[in-house]
């Protein structure tokens, strides 16, 4: 038996697993990758937390949020648990500290985020420890079909492949069948290594409180006066997050916003008085949840409709951990369904824009081959691949293309086979130094010395700070890019140099035959009409969950594949007899044929001589509804009058009235 109680007891103070836990660990202390679905906050982590300390190696663990890895961390460190993170937040020192850590074997578990693998610096650093298992939690972001796809996160079956870890495991508390078999395969995990426990909680006590608009913060306040201790209070937006915690301030509630808009460290403050009840309430965008363990949450209200069936479950999964009864209770109405539905139009690139990431890569075609033939193919019979070198923020801001949807873009096109991703380097290496110059080169043979004054001296020095020159270095000495990196990272790990590296350049192999397919942008875009077509059916399903006239709890756990929740929990509004209809507060209001050309005309006056691109109907439609895209940010474009005059109109209806009038 590899689920020994006495070392759970010994290590981490429990006298024995919760349902599940033993499942996991047993199945991967014999070898086993393993998905792990567990309801929120019934333990995953325990399973990778406890499996790592019986392993030879390094466990790798990928996590999504940095207040997830801190909060995670900070357990590990409070069991005597040597686990470390490398992260923005950590000094050049500490940096390498962990490193060291890691490297002579003191640190255990390591965490990451995706886009970690990126780095050039990383990715030469984990390749010389060896790795025994690889960790992903919130795992459903590796499947198209979940509700949270990170592009980035369906390269990790690659870099699984290429670190040779033989051990991997998955982690998540929302996976719908489809969800589940898409995770698996990825990683050819065996039916028998998926362990699902019950979704159904049956602390949780769901409710449905039909709400017109001009009501909610009545029937905010009275659901709050209802309640004993500490809730979340999720809305959408972050000025709804801020207006709707200063209502409750002057109501004499202990209450605060929480929101991507606020600086880290106010962020920190804010938790940090949650946790410790000094706050009673948290008025939070999503940004506000994944990292927080705070067992006693009492209630959760949706101020708001979530965005999906599951950012509901997820965030639902915050309250009542510790098994004590918890209410959930959303405040319904239609009015929040146009604001969730133009989000997802406005993640949504047009073919023109698309189009424009093409052209990039084409661009950067070697250019005998641009000119070999007269029809502008790139094609040429010796040799059809070269390499794309592109920064993410400036081909977000050149194509106009929001960087999420733009990696989700790029990963189609290495699905496709189009481009491959070949490694990510820093367009920019500098140093600065600690030991004197001759007191380095005094420490090496000869030719490591001479090597060491070429990088050196093919430095642009500047006051303190030196920035290197890969290609002086090549053509005065010869030496690969790879070995300049290699030796500064040495001279940084001996305190002979600080090291900073910035501008991070991602490096693909292009197939310039298959980037030829005069379909191309054709396919792309309407795989992501799809995916628009997805998340708009999306919202139809939580809308339909919440007027549902059978068990709340029942369907809940149905939706995530799970079979065994009783037909009826006896504790949701229906099983009390409210079923929820939901309706509009007032109609949605229609846009104004006159306002919408007088909008149009001052962006296109705007943009005139700016922007070279054809204004799309999409691109004045974002205008209208208030969105923002990197046009808009880069040419100030908040600022241009009729900017999100149509804010509270359903998308379609602005597109239709943006169509009629273009066609005049």
């Amino acid at each position: 038996m590899y689920s020994d109680p006495n070392i759970l007891q010994q290590l981490f103070g429990f006298s024995a697993f919760r349902e599940g836990q033993k499942e996991a660990v047993d199945s991967l202390l014999s070898g086993h990758s393993t998905l792990a679905i567990f309801a929120t906050g019934s333990g995953k982590s325990l399973c990778y937390q406890f499996v790592a300390t019986q392993l030879p190696h390094l466990t790798l663990v990928v996590s999504p949020l940095l207040a997830l890895m801190k909060d995670q961390l900070a357990f590990l460190h409070s069991k005597g648990i040597a686990a470390a993170s490398i992260d923005s937040t950590l000094t050049p020192e500490q940096n390498k500290q962990v490193m060291n850590d890691v490297r002579s074997g003191r640190c255990k578990i390591l965490m990451v985020s995706v886009e970690r693998f990126k780095n050039e610096r990383f990715r030469q650093f984990i390749e010389s420890v060896q790795v025994s298992m690889l960790v992903i939690d919130e795992a459903h972001c590796i499947s198209e079909w979940g509700h949270n796809f990170r592009p980035d996160y369906l390269k990790l079956p690659a870099y699984q492949k290429e670190l040779n870890i033989p051990l991997v495991l998955l982690l998540t508390a929302t996976a719908t069948k489809k969800v589940k078999e898409d995770m698996s395969a990825r990683f050819n995990i065996a039916p028998a290594n998926i362990i699902q426990t019950g979704f159904y909680r049956p602390n949780l006590n769901l409710y449905v409180r039909p709400v017109l608009e001009p009501n909610k913060n009545q029937a905010l306040l009275e659901e709050i006066q209802k309640q004993q201790g500490a809730g979340i209070v999720y809305v959408t937006l972050q000025n709804s997050a801020e207006e709707v915690a200063q209502l409750l301030q002057q109501k004499g509630v202990a209450a605060k916003a929480y929101h991507a808009g606020l600086d880290s460290d106010v962020r920190q403050n804010i938790q940090q008085d949650f946790m410790s009840n000094k706050l009673q309430v948290v008025v939070a965008t999503i940004a506000f949840g994944m990292g927080i363990d705070k067992s006693d949450i009492r209630f959760v209200i949706h101020y708001d409709l979530p965005k999906s069936i599951e950012n509901y479950s997820q965030e639902i999964g915050r309250g009542g951990r510790d098994s004590e009864a918890a209410n959930c209770t959303v405040l319904a109405n239609l009015d929040g369904i146009v604001t969730i539905e133009n989000f997802v139009y406005g993640d949504t690139p047009d073919k023109s824009a698309i189009e424009r990431v093409i052209s990039d890569i084409k661009s950067q075609a070697p250019t005998k081959q641009a000119t070999a033939n007269q029809n502008d193919s790139l094609v040429n019979s010796e040799n059809s691949h070269y390499q794309w070198e592109t920064q993410i923020n400036s081909l977000s801001s050149t194509s106009n293309i929001r960087q999420l949807p733009l990696k989700t873009l790029l990963v189609q096109l290495e699905l496709a086979n189009v481009i491959r991703p070949l490694y990510a380097y820093f367009a920019e290496y500098k140093f600065r130094f600690i030991s004197d110059k001759a007191a380095i080169l005094s420490l090496f043979s000869e030719e490591r010395a001479r090597f060491l004054d070429a990088v050196f001296t093919h430095s642009n020095m500047k006051k303190v700070w030196g920035i290197v020159d890969f290609d002086s270095i090549y053509q005065h000495y010869g030496a690969e890019r790879s070995r300049v990196v290699a030796a500064l990272e040495y001279l940084h790990e001996h305190n002979h140099i600080e090291l900073a590296s910035r501008l991070i350049t991602d490096v693909y192999r292009v197939n310039s035959e298959l980037l030829q397919d005069g379909d191309l942008a054709n396919k792309l875009a309407y795989y992501f009409a799809e995916n628009e077509r997805k998340e708009i059916e999306r919202i139809a399903a939580l809308v339909s969950f919440f007027e549902y006239d059978t068990c709340l709890s029942h369907n809940l756990s149905a939706y995530f594949d799970d079979t065994q929740a009783p037909q009826a929990c006896g504790h949701c509004s229906v099983c009390k007899g409210d079923v929820a209809t939901l309706s509009y507060s007032s109609p949605i209001p229609t846009p104004d044929s006159e306002k919408v050309l007088e909008a149009m005309t001052a962006l296109k006056a705007h943009l005139n001589g700016k922007f070279d691109g054809p204004i799309t109907p999409s691109i004045f439609c974002r205008f209208l509804t208030g969105m923002t895209m990197p046009l808009f940010s880069r040419l100030k474009i908040r600022q241009v009058k009729g900017f999100g005059s149509m804010e509270h109109c359903r998308y379609a209806d602005v597109l239709n009235e943006v169509n009629a009038l273009l066609s005049h």
